[in-house]
């Protein structure tokens, strides 16, 4: 069993994410601006606290007696805040909550990145170098909530730089986050309904038609704390679902919306989703157990237990 701090644990993917951790026999502690009352967090240690007070996250840090810790917490939405606002709290908070940390002692720490950090949607455009896109696509971050992520991923950077092996640091960028309550009819993130964003592709686009279930981040934080000291320092991880948020292949979604993309599409027959997992399933052993047709018991394109089609980006993953 770890004692494990999260931060933003009252939050949307907090809340999943906390539960299925506790459910896997960790013990958790949930560092939020407010105590919840939501049901995922009835068992759980809580503390409310103002992380952007780099001294206070400090202090409740080392009270937490974690030996890791998760950081979610912050503005999750981009443009839903001013700008100066949205990069001013994301990265305080990363200083504030990771430094925090060192200084704490915690020798695990993992914090959630984004894949907005690639720059897709971009108003003058956007053609990525390759599809699907991974860990070593470059990132060109267009406003200040992806550029905010970015910086959290140099604060590990930097942070692992100054500890050496003492701290082991990972970030992670998950995919549209759906929660459990979600796929039974609740609104996603922004505003709609999961089968609404299938039925109307224009829905998705703007994030390619990437998602994840929230309890296989769980699982993958769970499988990256755990992998931590014997892997590379400072590691980056796409954590996305198997396939895309689409009934049609993204080899003709993706180019109704992104021009130009037409041949970098083509690959994107069948299920194959634009954003590639499969660096977490070749460094950690993770694989995410859930879909969207599963989920909504939708018939699938491909037999049920089938593999995802390989990365033709990464030859190193077997067919």
């Amino acid at each position: 069993m770890t004692r494990i701090a999260v931060t933003g644990g009252a939050g949307r993917l907090g809340r999943s994410l906390v539960a299925g951790l506790a459910a896997s026999g960790h013990d958790l502690v949930s560092l939020d601006r407010v105590v919840s009352d939501a049901p995922e967090l009835a068992d759980v240690a809580q503390v409310a606290i103002d992380l952007s007070d780099a001294d206070a996250a400090a202090a409740a840090l080392v009270e937490t007696r974690a030996d890791a810790l998760i950081h979610l917490a912050a503005i999750a939405v981009p443009f839903s805040a001013p700008e100066d606002v949205i990069m001013r709290t994301n990265a305080g908070l990363a200083v504030s909550v990771l430094g925090g940390a060192v200084k704490a002692g915690i020798p695990r720490v993992i914090a959630a990145s984004s894949p907005t950090v690639l720059g897709y949607g971009a108003p003058t455009g956007w053609l990525p170098d390759r599809l699907p896109l991974d860990e070593d696509t470059p990132a060109r971050p267009w406003n200040a909530y992806a550029l905010s992520k970015l910086l959290i991923e140099e604060a590990i950077a930097m942070l692992a730089r100054q500890t050496g092996d003492a701290t082991r640091f990972a970030a992670f960028r998950p995919c549209y986050v759906i929660a459990p309550e979600e796929w039974a009819g609740a609104l996603t993130q922004q505003g709609h309904t999961v089968r609404e964003r299938l039925d109307d592709p224009a829905l998705s686009a703007p994030a390619i038609f990437n998602y994840v279930d929230a309890r296989d981040v769980a699982a993958f934080a769970d499988t990256l704390l755990q992998a931590l000291p014997e892997i590379p320092n400072g590691e980056t991880f796409f954590v996305a679902a198997d396939d895309a948020l689409a009934r049609e292949p993204l080899a003709d979604l993706v180019p109704r919306f992104y021009p130009g993309t037409e041949e970098l599409a083509a690959g994107l027959t069948g299920t194959t989703p634009a954003f590639s997992n499969a660096k977490a399933r070749r460094v950690l052993g993770w694989r995410p157990a859930h879909s969207w047709r599963g989920e909504l018991d939708e018939p699938s394109a491909v037999p049920a237990g089938a593999p995802p089609a390989p990365d033709p980006a990464r030859k190193d993953v077997p067919a």
